[in-house]
């Protein structure tokens, strides 16, 4: 080969390759927060997969749907749309609330920008604060589950061993008592049994190592759906939207029923009085499959998926604001004679799977959600095993 055509190949290679620039929709997809693009009429025109799980519907569905479906027309969102169009620059907001029938975000910052190639389109990336904010509300309630856990230790080994000394007693005076005495002592059994009962009920937050295994969702929720309607839900509908796709859940199968049997069964006492609307009380049971749920674990580099979604929605009354924030602590309780430890044990219980629980309500409508792992890599069950 001739010395000169050496010399412009050895150049050729010199030179720094031209990388092709990925498309914008490939950039828009990438992005770990929700990105739309709509039209200058405000239709969906692109959604990535962050923002499929933020509006609840597959981008399919959202294409040339209007934004106006999801939202009220005088949501701050459409202000900050059409600042966009007239100042034709970037435009940003923060602290929205997006509230309507089919869309519940609370601290949503939004960033909106023009596209050029699209005369009145906007793109639009969206940021849910209330994501971050339930992660606080996770681990302050996590730490009022370990301020239940001690509380049980210490009744556990302060009152019920003297319990059984007062019950002993009472049994002993009943014996040789006249009639009005003895109703006193079996007051004293029945209030020492009652107490013994709640320092029991306490236990149940005591640390406990659980066996994980892979557990089929659907199948405890079919069982806890029977136990509901043999007994307590027997008078109510209810409902199943399952993803009959979802892979197994990494947990225990025991607690799991324990936890969704609470969250049955606080649903049909919310709606056992009828629902918010007057007509028949209704309760769902839904699954679903939200990739992106990440979460950092404390103290160390690690993250977990937690992609499995289990919702308990029911159309009753709903929960009062003032118990929003402290509904999943101990001795927090809207009904009579309720002790408020059905959902404390609940969160416990979910915290123990390394798992998520938030709370959406309002009159008509209140879901509990749970956000739980798959099983990890290598184990049976994993998505890749199946």
């Amino acid at each position: 080969m001739p010395t000169g055509v050496i010399g412009k190949v050895a150049a050729l290679a010199r030179r720094p390759r031209q990388i092709a620039m990925p498309e914008s929709a490939a950039i828009l997809s990438a992005l770990p927060m929700p990105a739309i693009v709509l039209d200058a009429e405000d239709r969906f025109r692109f959604a990535n997969p962050a923002a499929e799980i933020f509006f609840q519907h597959s981008s399919q569905t959202l294409q040339n749907m209007p934004l106006g479906e999801m939202l009220p027309p005088d949501s701050r969102l459409f202000a900050l749309l059409r600042q966009v169009r007239v100042q034709e620059s970037p435009v940003a907001d923060h602290d929205l609330t997006l509230e309507s029938p089919r869309l519940h975000r609370h601290g949503v910052s939004a960033y909106g920008a023009p596209m050029p190639d699209m005369p009145g389109g906007v793109v639009l990336t969206l940021q849910d604060g209330s994501t971050a904010a339930m992660l606080d509300r996770q681990m302050h309630f996590l730490g009022a589950a370990r301020g239940a856990t001690a509380m049980a230790a210490m009744l556990a080994h302060e009152v019920k061993n003297p319990l059984s000394g007062i019950r002993g007693a009472a049994q002993l005076l009943e014996q040789g008592a006249s009639e009005g005495d003895r109703e006193l002592c079996t007051l004293i059994q029945e209030e020492t049994d009652r107490i013994r009962n709640l320092v029991d009920r306490m236990e149940m937050f005591s640390d406990r190592p659980i066996e994980r295994r892979a557990v089929n969702i659907h199948s405890v929720l079919d069982h806890v759906r029977r136990v509901a309607q043999t007994g307590f839900a027997a008078h109510l509908r209810i409902s199943e939207e399952y993803d009959p796709s979802l892979p197994a859940v990494w947990g225990d199968r025991d607690q799991l029923v324990q936890i969704l049997l609470n969250l049955v069964k606080n649903a049909a006492e919310a709606v056992s009085t009828g629902a918010a609307s007057g007509g028949p009380g209704e309760i769902h049971l839904i699954t679903a499959y939200h990739h992106g749920v990440r979460i950092a674990v404390p103290g160390s580099n690690e993250r977990v998926h937690l992609p499995l979604q289990v919702m308990v929605r029911d159309n009753g009354a709903g929960i009062p604001e003032p118990l929003r924030s402290t509904l999943f602590e101990p001795f927090v309780t809207t009904k009579r004679g309720g002790q408020g430890l059905g959902l404390a044990l609940v969160a416990k219980l979910v915290a123990n799977h390394g798992g998520l629980i938030e709370c959406d309500s309002r009159p008509g409508r209140t879901t509990f959600r749970l956000s739980l792992p798959a099983p990890p890599p290598g184990e049976p069950g994993h998505e890749s095993d199946e």
